[in-house]
């Protein structure tokens, strides 16, 4: 009968369909993973994985398999959670796929106050594309996501988490950036450094332009960067302006580097959610932090974001 260690070697390895990547997620050495993938395929006579050079690819028989694998591996999960409940206990680990950055900043915050009360908890936050939050969260790849946007399918449960501000930044010295207004307007005539057109942010700040006439043709796009904090740091040297999350934003900030703009009419901001696919089983573990997550609400719009935006400036 096959382990449920090595059938967790498969399920990851199929996940990233990187064994290298593999062996960094289970802390194992690349040759243990390759060997437990051997193990099953030897045992079994299938072929799990077709080989190219260094990345690999789900056979057929690993394609059926998966599914199948995954779901005996949550039963185990299951099975050990309900242990724990007899004693008492609640841990395990607790997977949690973020698309957002605001979601970067803020669940290392809402986890550690989660951890205080369930020491034997163990969080894992993967960071992804929205739409692969949504993809892993139907697929049931994922027990719980947090995206930018709200999450529209019919088996997924959706949540407002907390309401993200977004800033427009301008270098130090930038004309703006004494006076601290400007008018949608004048973004016509700025450099300005932008997310991919599919982030949360961009789609937010091009949605609100819309209402003033301003499609992305008319601006002078100078750069476009995956990395909110690549953006922030741009806008330090003096690259162009930029609209970042306003955690993004906040070390920038205290420290004199950028400076922000209001944009006269066009305040912007969207909603964080937290969301589940409503027939997958969560855990103890799951269970709480999902309920958890929303009562903490009202904090994370306060006092969460305070203790991440108090910087103190070097004299």
């Amino acid at each position: 009968m096959i382990e449920l260690s090595t059938l967790q070697v498969f399920l990851v390895a199929a996940e990233e369909l990187n064994f290298s990547n593999a062996a960094r997620r289970l802390h194992l050495s690349q040759s243990a993973v390759s060997q437990n993938i051997h193990t099953i395929e030897k045992t079994y006579g299938v072929e799990l994985f077709v080989r190219h050079g260094r990345s690999v690819e789900l056979s057929e028989a690993g394609q059926s398999i998966l599914p199948m694998a995954r779901e005996v591996l949550r039963a185990a999960r299951m099975l050990e959670d309900g242990f724990q409940e007899i004693h008492h206990q609640i841990g395990g680990e607790l997977l949690i796929g973020c698309s957002t950055s605001a979601g970067k900043y803020l669940m290392p915050a809402l986890l550690s106050i989660f951890q205080e009360k369930y020491p034997d908890v163990h969080p894992r936050v993967k960071v992804m594309g929205r739409d692969r939050v949504q993809e892993s969260l139907i697929a049931q790849k994922l027990p719980i996501g947090v995206a930018s946007k709200r999450l529209e399918h019919r088996d997924i449960e959706c949540e407002p988490l907390f309401d993200d501000r977004i800033y427009l930044i301008v270098p130090a010295n930038h004309p703006w950036a004494e006076y601290g207004q400007a008018t949608p307007d004048d973004l016509l005539d700025q450099k300005i450094i932008m997310r991919e057109e599919m982030s949360g942010t961009c789609e937010t700040v091009l949605e609100g332009l819309k209402r003033y006439s301003i499609t992305p043709d008319m601006l002078n796009i100078v750069m476009e960067l995956g990395n909110p904090e690549a953006i922030e740091m741009a806008v330090e040297r003096g690259v162009g302006i930029a609209f970042v999350s306003e955690m993004v934003a906040a070390r920038g900030l205290a420290f004199g580097r950028v400076k922000k703009v209001e944009l006269q009419g066009l305040p912007l901001k969207r909603t964080v959610h937290i969301a589940r696919h409503i027939n997958h089983p969560l855990t103890r573990a799951q269970s709480l932090f999902w309920e958890f997550a929303q009562s903490q609400r009202e904090q994370l719009n306060t006092e969460i974001w305070d203790s991440l935006t108090t910087f103190e400036p070097v004299a």
